[in-house]
């Protein structure tokens, strides 16, 4: 694929994106899940290793290239590795999955009911390095956990700086703004992430387009005028702490939104099983979330 037919699948392809990022700070918890427990691994290599492993096991899994998942986002590690003597990038292309890599190098202190993103020193670098192995998008994200204007404002702004800097590298930023799903002010915080989002979308040039990765909206359908809007590729969704049952449930009651889950995908899957349990267990996974993206009920 090449980039034309990445954007074409990306658009109008009928499945979800996977997110396979977990970095540094959540690589223990992800392999706890997974069965591998902390005193599996000695330094920080051997845990990176195991996870690469699980990664590969995931990409592998022959449910997973059955063409429901149309897009996978990487860890930098997990980009820079390979798959069946692969690099990771070009194992996901022959499959027909379009390879994104998150950037952002986690999260700063809250301040104003909000966590925005660390600064990113070395980005230029790393964009290089990505579209050269073929990765089409990025993505960053930050956190919301109060509806505060000025901390929301503060977030949507530096995600669309971000976002310039990658689509100034012929690269598809995906803009991931969380809101916090336990939030006493979550839907407030919707509405305001809503309303900062349109404004800094009106503000990119024409035929200028991003994706957003956002929380499920409390309110159904709240998110239309985002699907809507012609600087948007894509709307899909983050799990953010829900059950998969409970995330494809909301999921569906919105309409142009599809998934990029991460542990609504991942949470059945353990070390211990056979290759068929694996597979049988990630494509009945793949198959609720691919139902979700484009099997919607009345909300």
């Amino acid at each position: 694929m090449n980039s034309s037919e990445m954007a074409r699948k990306i658009e109008q392809g009928q499945g979800f994106i996977a997110a396979l990022d977990q970095s540094g700070g959540s690589t223990p918890k992800a392999l706890a899940g997974y069965g591998v427990e902390e005193g599996a691994w000695s330094n920080d290599e051997e845990m990176f290793g195991l996870i690469h492993d699980m990664r590969s096991r995931i990409i592998t899994a022959p449910s997973f290239g059955s063409g429901k998942v149309i897009g996978a986002i990487l860890f930098e590690r997990t980009m820079d590795g390979q798959v069946n003597g692969k690099p990771t990038p070009q194992a996901l292309i022959d499959q027909g999955v379009v390879p994104f890599i998150k950037i952002d190098k986690g999260l700063e202190d809250e301040s104003n009911g909000v966590q925005l993103m660390k600064p990113m020193p070395d980005l230029d670098a790393l964009l290089v390095r990505a579209k050269g192995l073929g990765v089409f998008g990025t993505k960053e994200r930050s956190v919301i956990n109060v509806a505060n204007p000025d901390g929301i404002a503060a977030v949507v702004a530096q995600q669309f700086d971000v976002a310039r800097e990658v689509l100034a590298h012929g690269m598809m930023p995906i803009i991931e703004p969380e809101v916090n799903i336990k939030s006493s002010s979550r839907d407030a915080a919707d509405r305001l992430l809503l309303e900062a989002l349109l404004g800094q979308l009106d503000s990119l040039r024409e035929g200028e387009r991003v994706m957003l990765k956002l929380s499920i909206p409390a309110q159904p359908g709240l998110f239309q005028p985002l699907v809507d809007h012609p600087n948007v590729l894509r709307l899909v969704a983050l799990s953010g702490g829900f059950s998969r049952e409970d995330a494809c449930r909301e999921l569906a009651r919105n309409p142009g939104m599809i998934a990029s889950f991460s542990r609504a995908l991942l949470s059945d899957l353990r070390h211990g099983q056979s290759d068929e349990e694996f597979d049988r267990t990630l494509g009945a996974a793949i198959d609720d979330i691919h139902r979700a993206s484009t099997e919607k009920v009345a909300a």
